[in-house]
C-alpha cells in the first residue's frame, strides 16, 4: 500500500504532465512560456516536473500563455483535488475540533455502505458521550490550541444519527486491544463496552474483532474508513489522507477483506467484549 507522500506526489505528477503538454501543444519551449508569464525559466521547469506546485493564478497565466484558457477551470479543479488529498492535523484542526467533526457530516450522509478499521480506539459512530470526550480531550491536549471539546463531542454525537437513518450498512473492524485501552476510567470504559454490545445488535451493523493471536505483522496499523467504493480516508500520525483513485480504494477494500477474514464475529466477538468488560471489574 502506497504511503501518503507517494500518493500525493503521484497526483502532483499527473497535474504537472498535463501542464507540460499544454505548452508543447502550443509549440512553446519552457523559456518562451516563462517570458510570456513574466517568470524566471526555472519556475516553469520546477512546475512541469512536479518539483513545485503551482498556484491557481499560475495555472491561469500558464493557460493564457498557451492559448488554452478554456482548460484553466479543469486544471484548477485538479490542483484543488491534490491539495485536498493530504491535510496535516495542524491545518485540519486549526479552527478547533468542532469544525473538523462537522465538515465530515455531508460525507456520512451521502454514504450508504461504510467500512471502518480501527487499531487504537473505537470508531466514532460507536462511541458513548464520555468515551468521545476522553478521546477528543486526549487529541486536544496533544495538538490543538483551541479548547472546543464539548462542542466537538456534541457534533460527533449528532453524526451518530446516520446509524439509524436511511438504508445504510456498517461494517466495523477493531483490534482486540482496543477493547482494553485506557482512554477512559474503569466505569466509563465498562459503559462503553455495554454500549458496543447494544449498537452492534442493530441489523445494519456488523462488528469484527481481530484477535491478537490472529494478527499478521504485514497488515496496516493506521485507522481507515471506506465510503461506498468512492473514497478512503486514512488517519496517519501527521495528517489526514483522502484517496479517490479506484485502484487505491480497491487496495484498502482488499485489505479490509483480509482483516475481516481473520476477525471474530457474532458470539466469538461478543465473548471478547464481555471478557474485556469483566476484566474491568
Amino acid at each position: 500500500m502506497q504511503s501518503a507522500s507517494s500518493n500525493v506526489q503521484q497526483a502532483r505528477q499527473v497535474l504537472a504532465d498535463r501542464l507540460r503538454e499544454l505548452f508543447k501543444d502550443a509549440g512553446l519551449e519552457g523559456k518562451d512560456l516563462a517570458a510570456l508569464c513574466g517568470w524566471h525559466p526555472s519556475k516553469v521547469s520546477r512546475i512541469s516536473t512536479a518539483k513545485a506546485q503551482p498556484s491557481e493564478d499560475d495555472i491561469r497565466a500558464w493557460c493564457r500563455a498557451c492559448g488554452a484558457e478554456d482548460q484553466a477551470g479543469d486544471l484548477i479543479a485538479s490542483l484543488r483535488a491534490v491539495e485536498g488529498m493530504w491535510l496535516t492535523w495542524r491545518r485540519l484542526e486549526r479552527a478547533g475540533l468542532k469544525r473538523s467533526q462537522e465538515e465530515r457530516l455531508p460525507l456520512y450522509q451521502r454514504t450508504r455502505r461504510f467500512r471502518s478499521y480501527c487499531s487504537w480506539a473505537l470508531p466514532g459512530l460507536l462511541q458513548t458521550y464520555q468515551y468521545t470526550e476522553d478521546v477528543l480531550r486526549t487529541i486536544q491536549r496533544q495538538r490543538v490550541a483551541t479548547d472546543d471539546v464539548a462542542d466537538a463531542v456534541a457534533a460527533r454525537m449528532e453524526r451518530q444519527r446516520v446509524l439509524h437513518e436511511g438504508q445504510r450498512l456498517f461494517a466495523f473492524l477493531i483490534e482486540e486491544p482496543v477493547l482494553r485501552n485506557t482512554l477512559s476510567a474503569g466505569d466509563d470504559q465498562e459503559e462503553q463496552l455495554e454500549h458496543l454490545l447494544t449498537v452492534c445488535g442493530l441489523p445494519n451493523v456488523s462488528l469484527g474483532v481481530v484477535p491478537v493471536a490472529q494478527r499478521r505483522p504485514h497488515l496496516p496499523v493506521e485507522n481507515f474508513w471506506i465510503y461506498d467504493n468512492a473514497q478512503v480516508n486514512v488517519e496517519l500520525v501527521s495528517g489526514y489522507l483522502t484517496l479517490t483513485q479506484p485502484s487505491e480504494v480497491k487496495a484498502y477494500a482488499d485489505t479490509f477483506a483480509t482483516l475481516a477474514g481473520i476477525a471474530a464475529y457474532g458470539d466469538r466477538a461478543r465473548a471478547l467484549i464481555l471478557r474485556a468488560r469483566d476484566s474491568l471489574r
